[in-house]
């Protein structure tokens, strides 16, 4: 079997005193036939984040020319990881509030064959000091998307997430503040199957977070609406593309 290139991508704005910590967190040594890389997505950063990252130990560096809001650099990281020639991408935070160390428990059902899209889950792991007002917009907008698409979702905004190849090549994010919601709407609309994984979370120490409870309404609701009155064609999916073989010490626990 031949092996498979994760690329693992982190969408940063002036993230210089936290994203050097999450790169080196990141586990390179995943399975033999698993080959990892790092991609940082600079969004538009005015402090020494590019530096800081490269320093760090990234492998690609790709620079927008000025900020243009979380969902255009999801975007434009899965355009570069296919691009990069990906197999599964991986996109993580780079505020240090989501486990880098769980990555693989993110891969594993995509190895498996049971899962194209997997999303690490707060609530379904441990949070840690977020804020009141965050964790009720968590819950309102998990719930919306719950019930827009008649499946039930436990943290419909994590920071962290993976895709197989056909997930990455067809999602569509077509709102540049923001990806969450209208990613998952697009891909689970499209026949792609979704797992959630449960994570440890800590609230980010250094830095500041750039999303806004009010500009988040008012942005975001509008395009869960485009999203979904929009017409999706499903995709015929192949559940076998990315199967991985148990290393034998594996084999020899199972």
């Amino acid at each position: 079997m031949k092996s498979q290139k994760v690329i693992v991508f982190l969408p940063a704005h002036n993230e210089e005193e936290s994203i050097a910590e999450v790169i080196k967190k990141i586990p390179r040594k995943i399975h033999p036939l698993v080959i990892v890389e790092v991609l940082v997505i600079d969004d538009g950063s005015t402090d020494e984040t590019v530096m800081v990252a490269k320093k760090a130990g990234a492998d690609y560096v790709i620079s927008l020319p000025e900020n243009q809001g979380l969902g255009a650099a999801v975007r434009e990281g899965l355009h570069q990881c296919d691009k990069l020639g990906a197999d599964i991408a991986v996109m993580i935070d780079a505020d240090n509030e989501y486990p880098a160390w769980q990555i693989p428990d993110l891969l594993a059902p995509i190895f498996n064959g049971q899962a194209d899209y997997t999303m690490g889950s707060r609530f379904l792991g441990t949070i840690k000091g977020m804020k009141l007002h965050r964790r009720l917009g968590n819950y309102f907008f998990t719930c919306i998307q719950s019930l827009l698409l008649k499946k039930w979702i436990y943290d419909g905004q994590s920071g962290m997430r993976a895709f197989s190849k056909q997930a990455m090549q067809h999602a569509d994010i077509i709102h540049d503040y923001n990806y969450a919601q209208v990613l998952t709407l697009n891909l689970v609309r499209k026949g792609f199957r979704v797992k959630e994984i449960p994570i440890e979370y800590h609230v980010r120490t250094k830095g500041q977070s750039f999303i806004k409870f009010k500009a988040y309404l008012t942005s975001v609701f509008p395009a869960i609406m485009r999203e979904m009155t929009r017409r999706i064609e499903k995709v015929e999916i192949d559940p076998a593309a990315h199967l991985v073989e148990k290393r034998n010490d594996e084999r020899k626990s199972s």
